[in-house]
């Protein structure tokens, strides 16, 4: 299966969305699709994809996704200017939660990345935004025509890391930029192409 595929209703989607219900809803609802919001809530639902992926780094997409709601949480709705301000006591509440994944390296990384995003003048998703490719690429047919990273998740990588960010490779911005409709990598006869 790495072609579009039948779900349960019938209409073809990309295989990976058929392997548990958290994974069809995310699919269908909100993969791939670009954030509907502008301004600072474009940013704090930027911040949001950006913090989840780099927690997922190295697990599995579906424990990010089962445990969003006590991320969001922890993270006060992953509002930039909140989570910037979060010290050391703060660190050592999320280490101390259950709810999410425990990593020191990726909580200290949150915050980091809050406070780095809170100094961008044009906001964290123009700015992420602005990496768009020019010309968006054919649709993919399969999975194997997918990359993992990309020129422009190359450059944005080396743009945040400049600007402070942690946790923010070519790959994981570039699943950043598919979660977020910013290139469309459904693939061609999926439904939500």
């Amino acid at each position: 299966m790495s072609a579009a595929t039948p779900g349960p209703d019938g209409r073809l989607r990309c295989p990976w969305a058929l392997s548990a219900p958290d994974y069809l809803d995310y699919h269908d609802e909100e993969w791939g699709r670009p954030l509907d919001v502008q301004g600072p809530e474009a940013d704090r639902a930027l911040f949001e994809r950006l913090t989840l992926e780099a927690f997922q780094s190295g697990l599995s997409w579906l424990i990010i996704l089962r445990k969003r709601p006590a991320f969001r949480q922890a993270f006060d709705g992953f509002e930039i200017s909140r989570v910037a301000a979060f010290g050391p006591n703060d660190v050592e509440r999320l280490l101390g939660d259950a709810g999410i994944v425990r990593n020191r390296a990726k909580i200290e990384a949150a915050v980091t990345n809050a406070r780095a995003a809170a100094g961008l003048e044009e906001g964290l998703a123009a700015h992420v935004r602005s990496f768009a490719p020019a010309v968006a690429a054919p649709a993919p047919v399969s999975l194997a025509d997918l990359a993992s990273q990309t020129p422009q998740s190359q450059a944005l990588a080396r743009d945040l890391r400049k600007r402070g960010f942690r946790f923010v490779g070519p790959t994981t911005l570039h699943a950043l930029m598919q979660a977020t409709g910013i290139v469309n990598d459904h693939l061609a006869g999926c439904w939500r192409r």
